[in-house]
Order: C-alpha cells, then structure tokens, then sequence
C-alpha cells in the first residue's frame, strides 16, 4: 500500500510538471503526424500484396506501427529528464524523503506512460477522417498494449541514464539501440515483406510481438493468438525493465 501511494504522489506531481509544460505533448505529435499525412499515402501500392485495396487500408495497418514508433523512440529518450533532475540535485532530495526509491521511479515512468498515450490518442483522432475504423473494446486492447511498451521503454531509458552519466554519451547509446529495435518489428511496413532471415530475426524482439498484435486488434481479429502472445510478452519484459531500473536506481543514485 505505501508503494502504490508513494507512487501515486510521486506521479500527480509529474504529471501537474507535464501539465504546466503543455508543449512537451504538441511537439512530440508533431513528427507522427507527418508521417501519418505524407509517407502513409505512398504505401497503398506497397501494400497491395497485403489486400490493401483503398487508403483507409493503408490507415489500418499503418496506425499500429506509427503509434508503436511513439512508444519506442519517446519512451527510450525520456532519459533525459532524468540526468537533468539528477544535475540538479532533484533525485538526492527526493531520497531523504519517507517516499519509496521504487516510487520515485515509477511515477516518473507513468508520467511518460499517460503522455505518450495522450499523444496515441490524438493520432488515432486524426487518423479517423482518413477511413482509420476499430472498434472502441479493440482500441482499448491495443492502448493497453502501448502503455505495457511506453512504461518499458521508460524504464529502459531510466535505467540507461543511470549508467551513462551525460547526454553526449547517453544519445549515441539511445540511437543505437532503438533503430534496429524499431526496423525489427516492422512499423513501418509489416514483416511479411522482408525476406525470411529478417522475419526470423524479428521473432526474438519483443516490440515485433507488440507491432503484430496491435496490428491484429485494429483490423478486428481481436481473438488471433499473437495479440495474447504480444500482451504476455510486453508484460514479462516490462516486469523485467522496471525490476533492472529499479535495482540501478537503488544502487548508483547517492
């Protein structure tokens, strides 16, 4: 009960910093939103061999992946903030306070997660004129899914902060680590496409699961096995990421 209330404290305080700073959301929905507008067009012959037959087509099997890549690439930079709250001496305050380390971390991690799912929200929003259709318990699923993904890449980040001191060295990691993350689980264009080497490959990352199995809700096929098969393993990495972030959050802050 103390951690979730600790976490609960540490998040509205976050999220009241977010709300303060309204720009964070606008500037983040910027770039999804070009590529939702000008590269998505480009791909109906693409995905023609997909059954792709009109641009709302496009739009269904496009979305999941555009949102996905909102995830994976702001959930792996919010670092950021936190090498700026650890120069500032944010963190070591924080610490002598009665509230959990686990906490600290956590309520930061769902500050992102509710910011990247708000910008979710509004692409899905702008994605609807353009013949973007799923139902509203499908939608629901898939959200679930994001936020599973944007809280691991939160605490990902988090924890790659703590071992990489500055933002020289912290960008180059970053970059290194999410563009074959994201070329691997096709968000661009689905992995039937890429030759079988690559689809194997795709197998072992755990963001291609998420990519499919939101994929599968946003066409309908709420009950095919890979959008399970994608929760059970968003979930188990995420468990994993914030048990790693956790344990280096408790042992290199001082």
């Amino acid at each position: 009960m103390k951690l979730a209330r600790d976490t609960w404290l540490v998040f509205q305080r976050q999220l009241l910093l977010m709300i303060r700073t309204p720009i964070w959301i606008a500037v983040g929905i910027i770039q999804p939103v070009f590529y939702l507008l000008l590269f998505a067009p480009l791909l109906k012959k693409v995905l023609a061999s997909e059954g792709a037959r009109s641009y709302a087509d496009v739009y269904q099997v496009y979305v999941p992946g555009l949102l996905a890549v909102l995830c994976i690439f702001g959930g792996l930079y919010t670092g950021f903030s936190l090498l700026g709250e650890l120069r500032s001496g944010i963190i070591e305050r924080s610490r002598v306070t009665p509230v959990s380390r686990l906490a600290l971390l956590l309520g930061r991690a769902m500050r992102e997660m509710v910011a990247l799912l708000v910008q979710a929200v509004l692409i899905t929003l702008i994605a609807l004129p353009f013949g973007l259709r799923v139902s509203p318990l499908n939608l629901l699923l898939a959200y679930l899914l994001l936020g599973l993904l944007a809280l691991m890449t939160s605490a990902i980040s988090f924890g790659i902060a703590l071992m990489v001191p500055t933002d020289a060295a912290m960008s180059p990691v970053v970059n290194t680590i999410a563009q074959p993350i994201a070329l691997l689980s096709g968000v661009l264009l689905p992995l039937t496409l890429a030759p079988e080497w690559q689809q194997q490959a795709a197998r072992w990352n755990p963001f291609y699961w998420a990519v499919e199995g939101m994929r599968a809700l946003f066409s309908g096929h709420a009950g095919d096995d890979v959008v399970w098969q994608g929760l059970l393993v968003v979930t188990v990495m995420t468990v994993l990421a914030v048990y790693w972030s956790a344990r280096l959050f408790s042992t290199r802050v001082r």
